[in-house]
């Protein structure tokens, strides 16, 4: 789309300036700007010269609704204090080319948000500032260039004299948007980004008043939950829902039907819908119910089965997808071969607030209001479902209870747009605890088989890293079957371009479990795969691990990378956050037996972090949590309150992970069920020592979501091992220890 076709300027009803993004005519060609309310607007100036500024994006939690403001407010030159902050809907706009975004992309996942509106949005304020300018320059008939801004004002030194912004609006919607950028302020000028915010709803959420999907209420609508089939690609044989219907309150009772073992997924599984009046009774009529389950092709599979055909697989060849160099030749010549195998579970996601959603599919339209991370891919959900046009679809965004990639997903809109269909009513869709463990799309599990060789002088020569494992692209449409490794392993991930001879390869394991990007996704296994094995390097060939790091890290330099996070990245990023926590937590320090450190690194989409941790371990493999130092370097930190918040939550999540957490199979059927077998950390694990720090580099963010998660479990048992000498190669945690030392 032309630079004109994204920003226009408009006057509100109450005389305030809106500057954002054309209506419908424009994008079909037609020029004329917006003098009205018709579409959301980025920004507006209200009289009293506060403003308004929209964000795109969900939140998630991420802090976008905090931080993506800032970029605006900072470019429009305002106080941050006078700004609130506006959710805006989905926008698509349907043109002769197909479908495009009236706001720019709206999403949440892969840790993009910030990166990819980073020249975007400062866009946005910088025009806006621009042509207030241009109005007070015209009124006091002196050269644009003779005025600059202070916050909320336009200023002419020369003439003495100021005007605030309110008192522009009007003559400023007038203005065309200019043809050329506006140029960026300095980051030496900065007064916003780069400062501590709050987050913006901060009031509301503590106290209650924040919306969260599950919050939802429509006058008449109708509330439903689903007994879905317990069995992987199950469906249902017969029901007998009379009892159900003779609950209070419940209003209707059928099957919806799922995807057929193999198709793509636009719901997770089939069942029987239980419609009520409140949740409460919908809850009570599916309690009732007697379903007869066709088991489907599925119900022989087992955690023990998954693991046995991963292990019968790497006896094999694989495919493979990098070959550098003569891996074996070097393997050949090696003084020394170091090999390990190391076990990934799948996990649940675990979001706080499970699954909901409102729809009320109607005549020719439909409004949906979701926690979701992907409204277009609602929007797309619900057309499907309906065959409604997708410009006729409305989707609202809710604040979200946490999606850590779940919400991607959106087979729970499309079963809330089956159910809306089916009774012509609006509804809202619950799940509940159970719901989500059973149902979801699950972290991918995997056996990695690593083998290293290494010369006289203990430098690593060859390297190669074979995975067995279940994929994410399991049933996703139009992907090839070559591309089915991409999201398992980073090819161009450390080693890579490090170590010349070196080989991955990629077995698919069979199953029937559904999988889905998890936060960090293939980052969260590979992290701990390879930062646990360059400490058995070490160990093997008498080095100390920081140093090994250190050595192939090497000298500052962009390299090539070819996967999400790229076109390139520097290794030695992670050299600066290494010795950084290595020195917070007394790397060197001598320590009594029983107590040590292990540290771990790792480059995740666009940013790098580091943890160092401090264990002890008694002799009966007692484990105790001493310290943590995590450090970041995500380029600018837009907003550093958040940036401290989300490498915080990712250690404490990744943490949990690597403990506790793993979700097991029996009889093709999910084991765990709620937090009682699937025990997220406790306070008690997480030590009160745990520092969080910032390493600024260049000029330009990344996002957060996702960078202090993957190098933190590795951390942790590489302390463990220096600790005890116990190797842990699977996880979760869990009970390893004390077994290991009984």
């Amino acid at each position: 789309m032309l630079r004109r076709t994204f920003l226009v300027g408009g006057l509100t009803v109450s005389g305030g300036f809106l500057l954002g993004l054309p209506v419908r005519s424009a994008l079909a060609g037609n020029d004329t700007a917006s003098k009205g309310g018709e579409i959301g607007f980025f920004v507006e100036v209200k009289p009293d010269n506060t403003v308004i500024i929209g964000v795109a994006q969900p939140e998630i939690g991420q802090g976008v609704r905090t931080s993506m403001p800032m970029l605006v407010a900072e470019e429009l030159d305002v106080e941050w204090s006078n700004v609130t902050v506006r959710q805006m809907p989905l926008g698509i706009v349907k043109t002769a080319d197909g479908y495009t975004w009236k706001y720019g992309s709206q999403g949440a996942g892969g840790s993009t948000a910030v990166t990819d509106n980073w020249d975007f949005l400062r866009e946005v304020g910088a025009t806006a500032r621009q042509m207030l300018v241009a109005v007070a320059a015209s009124r006091w008939e002196v050269e644009p260039g003779a005025c600059h801004t202070e916050p909320g004002e336009v200023v002419c030194n020369r003439l003495g004299t100021r005007v605030r912004y309110s008192d522009l609006a009007q003559d400023a919607a007038k203005l065309p948007v200019p043809s050329e950028k506006p140029p960026f302020k300095a980051a030496a000028d900065y007064h916003i980004i780069g400062k501590p915010a709050g987050v913006v709803d901060i009031r509301d959420i503590v106290t209650g008043k924040a919306r969260f999907g599950i919050d939802t209420e429509v006058p008449g609508m109708h509330y439903a939950v689903i007994q879905r089939s317990p069995y992987l690609d199950g469906a249902v044989k017969s029901f007998d829902d009379s009892e159900a219907r003779k609950v209070p309150g419940v209003v209707d009772v059928f099957k919806i039907d799922g995807p057929g073992p193999g198709e793509p997924y636009l719901i997770l599984a089939s069942g029987v819908a239980v419609v009520a009046t409140s949740t409460w009774a919908a809850l009570q009529g599916r309690k009732v119910l007697e379903i007869d389950w066709d088991k489907g092709p599925h119900q022989n599979e087992s955690t023990e089965s998954f693991w046995r055909q991963a292990k019968e697989l790497l006896s094999g060849q694989g495919q493979v997808v990098r070959d550098d160099g003569d891996l074996d030749a070097a393997l050949a010549q090696a003084s020394k071969v170091v090999t390990a195998r190391y076990e990934i579970p799948f996990v649940n996601h675990a979001p706080m607030e499970p699954q909901n959603c409102f729809v009320h599919v109607e005549e020719g339209k439909a409004t949906v209001i979701a926690p979701t991370q992907s409204p277009s891919g609602a929007n797309r959900a619900v057309a499907s479902v309906t065959g409604l046009p997708r410009e006729n679809i409305e989707v609202q965004m809710t604040r979200v209870g946490g999606g850590f990639g779940r919400r991607l997903t959106n087979d729970y809109v499309a079963e809330a747009a089956m159910i809306s269909q089916k009774i012509g009513a609006p509804v809202k869709l619950q799940w509940s605890r159970e719901d989500d463990v059973r149902h979801d799309f699950y972290r991918p599990s995997g056996l990695h088989e690593l083998k290293a060789g290494l010369d006289d002088a203990g430098k690593v020569t060859a390297w190669t890293q074979r995975l067995a494992s279940a994929g994410k692209y399991y049933r996703r449409p139009n992907v090839a079957q070559e591309d089915q490794y991409k999201p398992e392993l980073y090819i161009d991930d450390f080693p890579a371009q490090v170590i010349g001879n070196l080989r991955t390869e990629w077995f698919e394991v069979q199953s029937g479990m559904p999988r889905g990007s998890w936060r960090a996704p293939a980052h969260t296994a590979n992290a701990f795969v390879v930062q646990s094995f360059l400490d058995e390097i070490a160990h093997a060939s008498g080095q100390d691990p920081l140093q090994l790091r250190l050595d192939l890290y090497g000298q500052s330099r962009d390299l090539p990378y070819g996967q999400h996070g790229g076109p390139t990245y520097n290794p030695w990023r992670l050299s600066r956050l290494l010795k950084h926590v290595a020195d917070r937590v007394d790397y060197t320090a001598e320590r009594p037996q029983g107590r040590a450190v292990g540290i771990a690194s790792h480059f995740t989409f666009g940013g790098y972090a580091a943890h160092a941790v401090e264990v002890e371990v008694s002799g009966v493999g007692e484990l105790n949590i001493k310290k943590i130092v995590a450090a970041v370097d995500c380029g600018i930190a837009v907003n550093p309150l958040g940036v401290e918040a989300q490498l915080e939550g990712g250690t404490i999540d990744g943490l949990s992970t690597a403990l506790n957490l793993e979700i097991t199979v029996e009889n093709g059927r999910v084991v765990q069920s709620n937090f009682h077998n699937y025990r997220i950390a406790r306070m008690s694990q997480i030590p009160a020592a745990l520092e969080t720090h910032i390493l600024p580099y260049g000029d330009k963010p990344t996002g957060m979501g996702e960078m202090g998660l993957p190098s933190i479990a590795p951390a942790l048992t590489n302390a463990i091992y220096n600790a005890c000498g116990v190797r842990i190669r699977k996880l979760p945690l869990r009970d390893q220890l004390k077994k290991a030392l009984a």
